[in-house]
């Protein structure tokens, strides 16, 4: 995200990914008809399956049921299961990033909505159904901001992803009542072209899939590169009863 010279001002975004149907699943409620990152906080989840950082406990430094080398291995594989899961679902996306003046007051908004759909064939493309022309002056998207919002914002962490990071065990914590164990993760190197996820994340206790993530996207970085990348928190919602879709992301 490039920033103009001397800008004084916030970035908020936000993303909800809410699967809108299955071959068994109906819509779910409704996000938010205000998005507004950074003014206010997120919505009061509507059930308790839905993570929120409010709700949070402390982190005990309490052992996991089963090695730690077993549980990371035992999470990684439910999200591979998850993943492919995911591409049985049409979702609705809308995308919103505000610049806030000095006084709190957003001054310009990039929005963009969009149906995730298949085509008879069964390929998944993207329909775009709202995208007002944006009124940021001070923010420039780049391709880094689009892959960051599709893939690192909403974060999976497969078995296939594991060798490019260091996970490590911190301790378990209730958030909104749900148990889970919480894990530092962070890239072990960066190479060109590619985007990264570095901060924390937490993993139920009982479906072993991640339900919070927090951090910031990185990667290799050029000399003299101005582009800021905002820290941000992503929560999951049970669909299905089995498994937990990023539903909203706030920065």
């Amino acid at each position: 995200m490039k920033i103009g010279v001397g800008a004084l001002l916030l970035v908020g975004g936000m993303v909800f990914a809410l699967p809108l149907a299955a071959q068994h699943q109906g819509p779910l409620p409704p996000p938010p008809q205000r998005a507004d990152a950074a003014a206010s906080a997120p919505p009061s989840p509507a059930t308790p399956s839905v993570a929120r950082r409010e709700a949070s406990s402390r982190v005990t430094s309490e052992p996991p049921d089963m090695p730690v080398d077993q549980l990371i291995r035992k999470f990684a594989e439910r999200e591979a299961e998850f993943r492919k899961e995911r591409d049985n679902f049409t979702y609705t996306q809308t995308v919103v990033i505000q610049t806030i003046d000095e006084n709190g007051q957003p001054d310009g908004e990039y929005r963009l909505k969009s149906d995730i759909l298949f085509t008879p064939a069964g390929k998944r493309y993207e329909k775009v159904i709202e995208a007002p022309t944006p009124t940021t002056q001070r923010i420039y998207l780049t391709q880094q901001d689009y892959d960051d919002i599709e893939k690192v914002w909403p974060l999976v962490l497969t078995v296939d992803d594991l060798p490019k990071y260091d996970v490590k065990y911190v301790g378990r914590e209730r958030v909104d009542e749900i148990g889970t164990y919480v894990f530092d993760v962070a890239p072990k190197t960066l190479e060109k072209g590619q985007r990264y996820f570095q901060g924390r994340i937490w993993v139920e206790d009982k479906d072993l899939q991640i339900v919070k993530t927090t951090g910031i996207s990185t990667g290799f970085k050029k000399k003299k590169e101005d582009s800021a990348y905002p820290h941000f928190e992503t929560f999951r919602e049970n669909i299905e009863g089995r498994y937990w879709f990023p539903t909203y992301t706030r920065a």
